[in-house]
Formats: C-alpha cells, sequence, structure tokens
C-alpha cells in the first residue's frame, strides 16, 4: 500500500478511569476550567481535543502512534477526570475506537486490524505501565477487533473488549438502497459511497440527539478510503469476511500468497476475554440476521464472561448518540467494566 507519512489514517481516544472522586472539588476544578474555556472557546480547526473536549472541561493531551506500515495516527487521551482527586491519572485505561467516518488514502479496514489497533493498544499498554485496557468500538471499531484480537499478542494486552452496533457479516443490509448503492458502486465518487453508508447508518435511530448528531456532523464525518467502501461492499454483496479481494488473481497472490483473499476466523476470537455486544433491533447496518451469524462464530466463547445488552428500539447510532444512551446503554457498560 502506498505510504503517507503525514496521514492520519484513524481518530482514537484512551481514558484513564477512576472510581474515586470528591464531588465538591470536582464542581471548583469544573468553574476553574469552563473559565478558561469562556476565555478562549474552542473551533474545530484547534484539533481534536480542544475542539472536542474542551467545552467538556477535561483535559486532553495529543498523542502519536506511528504504525509498521509508517502511519501516523492522531491518538487523544483523557488522562484524569474532572475531580482534582483524580489527578493521579491511576485508573484503569479505556481505548474508544470510533465507526467508519474519519478515515482516509488507499488502505481498507484489513490496515485498521492488522497495523492500527495493534499500534495502538501497544502504545496505550506501554504509556500506562503495562496496564491490561479496556476496549470499546462502534461499528466499524467492533469489526477491527474482531479481526485483530485473535493474534495472542494483543491477548495479553486487553482486559475486556464492549463492541456496541457490531459488524462482521453484512449480506443482510435492509436498505434496498444502500444494497443497490454497493453493486453499482464507482470507486472514484468516495463521498458518494460514504454517504451510502451514513444513510444506512443512520436511516432507523430512535432516539438520536439533535445536540450530538449535529456535532457528530460537524467534526466527525470525512470521506473514508475508497478501497474501504470497495472492501465493506464486497462483504455486502459475498456475505464474507475476508480480506480485500483485489478481482485479480495475480494481485491476490501477490498480497496473500493465494489467489483467493483469506478469510477471517471469528472462532478464534479469545474465548475467555470478557466480553459485551451492544445490538439494536432496527440496525439498518448490522441486521438481525447478520448478528445471528456473528453469534454463531462466537459459540465457544465462555458464556460466563459474555454479556448481550439488546435494545428492541435501537438503530446503529443511538447506542452513541441516543438521549437515553447514558440510563440504557453507558451505565451498563461502566458496571460491565468495573466488573473486570
Amino acid at each position: 500500500m502506498a505510504i503517507d507519512l503525514l496521514s492520519m489514517r484513524a481518530w482514537l481516544l484512551f481514558v484513564s478511569v477512576s472510581a474515586t472522586g470528591d464531588q465538591n472539588g470536582s464542581h471548583q476544578y469544573e468553574h476553574l476550567i469552563r473559565q478558561v474555556v469562556a476565555s478562549d472557546p474552542p473551533s474545530p480547526a484547534d484539533g481534536a481535543c480542544k475542539s472536542i473536549m474542551g467545552t467538556y472541561v477535561y483535559k486532553c493531551e495529543e498523542h502519536e502512534v506511528t504504525t509498521k506500515d509508517g502511519y501516523i495516527l492522531g491518538v487523544q487521551r483523557i488522562p484524569v477526570g474532572r475531580s482534582p482527586a483524580r489527578n493521579g491519572g491511576s485508573g484503569t485505561p479505556i481505548l474508544l475506537q470510533h465507526g467508519l467516518f474519519m478515515e482516509y488514502w488507499d488502505w481498507s479496514w484489513d490496515e485498521l486490524a492488522e497495523y492500527d489497533l495493534p499500534a495502538t493498544v501497544e502504545y496505550v499498554y506501554g504509556h500506562t505501565g503495562k496496564q491490561k485496557l479496556h476496549y470499546v468500538g462502534h461499528s466499524l471499531g467492533t469489526l477491527m477487533a474482531l479481526a485483530s484480537f485473535c493474534h495472542s499478542e494483543l491477548q495479553e494486552m486487553v482486559r475486556s473488549a464492549v463492541l456496541l452496533s457490531p459488524i462482521a457479516y453484512l449480506n443482510k443490509i435492509g436498505p434496498a438502497f444502500v444494497r443497490i448503492g454497493v453493486e453499482l458502486f464507482v470507486p472514484e465518487v468516495n463521498i458518494w459511497g460514504s454517504q451510502i453508508f451514513i444513510q444506512g447508518c443512520i436511516r432507523k435511530n430512535c432516539c438520536l440527539s439533535s445536540s450530538a448528531a449535529h456535532r457528530y456532523l460537524e467534526l466527525g464525518l470525512q470521506p473514508t478510503a475508497t478501497k474501504n467502501i470497495i472492501h465493506l461492499s464486497q462483504m455486502i454483496r459475498r456475505g464474507t469476511l475476508a480480506n480485500v479481494d483485489y478481482d485479480d488473481c495475480d494481485k491476490n497472490t501477490k498480497h496473500y500468497g493465494q489467489e483467493v483473499p483469506p478469510a477471517y476466523d471469528i472462532s478464534s476470537f479469545p474465548h475467555d476475554l470478557p466480553l459485551l455486544l451492544g445490538y439494536g433491533g432496527v440496525d439498518g447496518l448490522s441486521d438481525g440476521g447478520d448478528g445471528l451469524r456473528l453469534m454463531d462464530g462466537l459459540r465457544f466463547h465462555d458464556q460466563h464472561k459474555l454479556t448481550v445488552l439488546y435494545r428492541l428500539d435501537y438503530g446503529h447510532d443511538d447506542f452513541i448518540m441516543a438521549v437515553n444512551a447514558k440510563q440504557l446503554v453507558y451505565d451498563r457498560v461502566i458496571g460491565f467494566l468495573k466488573l473486570h
């Protein structure tokens, strides 16, 4: 693949969390930071830390991680909570991985799973004193984890995984216009391909917060790589979970040593890793049939370490932007993380 040392292929965030904190101190600390924010309001040009987290009065650090294939990733860290009592930064690290729409250049999610996620996990693990981390992924971030965590070296660094709106198999995808779009997909029209998947994601959300959705559209959505859309389109058309197909036996042989792209084996996902899966009943991208197929692939997982959070009325993005997500999702996720 082409290497661009100045490109950013993924946006990630790792957080150190603690279960304790002084409430009064937190209010005083928040008041002081709000004064700073008011005097120097953030804008999207300031970078992810200030433009996104600055308004929520959290301290935020910008980090860079270089992958084995030469990409430099921007990683944002919230090292402490809003309370001075948490300033030791001794909490357990949590890595949050977004979905599809902040990606660039000539790659697919193969590279995200093979290079980006391992590099980031290793960086967080080393930067936080070799503490095992919790992983929380949404949408494409779940697919990356399912593919990447099958490697034993990462299993030693991960404490648990939370996969919200998980995608692995996509051939049961609901909206007809999405299926038509991937059949007619023209690789050169990158932004058009992105919009197809955007519409597939947001079509049936029940409870989106208008302010959160506006913020997401303002700061979060950018065109994905053409190769990534091609790869996802192949998954929808063929019902496969495999490396990208170059549609040329010689090219496939050059990349994989065989004429057919190798398939990912979900059953090799670590069986004893505490795992929470969050599904929505009206998810336009991750259909119930595809979800059942994923669950079948995880049939050997230790059932005592598998938690399923199912919301009948939730769509794909409700898990991250619903007005009631705190009560119905976030509190459950935090409870799960504290158990592990």
